[in-house]
């Protein structure tokens, strides 16, 4: 419990992240599927409510909930197979690197600015004999 060889993990760092990256991308593939599974059940329980039971019929307003379902739908599916993985992980790796050298290159033209308008005094070295 407390012994010092410890076992070490069989997966390193970039395995780790890609097994989070497609666990993550499972969940959202498995979440369009249910979002399109209660779209369907959802749609097909409108329009029983509205032509067979009678409920509202002079407005066909299950087809106008439908249609605004199926952008929201669309929106989600637009979302998980054609931004995400555009805009994924390499992107985002990408971006981050570009934001940290933009960072650095301010930081270090303020040092200079700051080196240039307050330089340090200089102590003159004592000659020892």
């Amino acid at each position: 419990m407390f012994s010092r060889h410890k076992k070490e993990s069989g997966i390193d760092l970039e395995q780790h992240e890609q097994i989070e990256y497609a666990q993550t991308r499972i969940n959202q593939k498995k979440n369009l599927y249910r979002h399109f599974v209660w779209f369907l059940i959802g749609g097909t329980g409108l329009v029983i409510i509205n032509k067979v039971f009678k409920y509202g019929e002079t407005y066909d307003w299950a087809y106008w909930i439908i249609g605004i379902w199926s952008m929201l739908f669309l929106v989600h599916l637009v979302n998980v197979f054609i931004l995400n993985p555009f805009m994924g992980r390499d992107w985002e790796r990408m971006q981050r690197e570009k934001l940290v050298l933009q960072q650095k290159e301010k930081i270090a033209n303020l040092r200079k600015q700051v080196e240039k308008e307050f330089p340090l005094p200089t102590v003159p070295k004592k000659k020892v004999d």
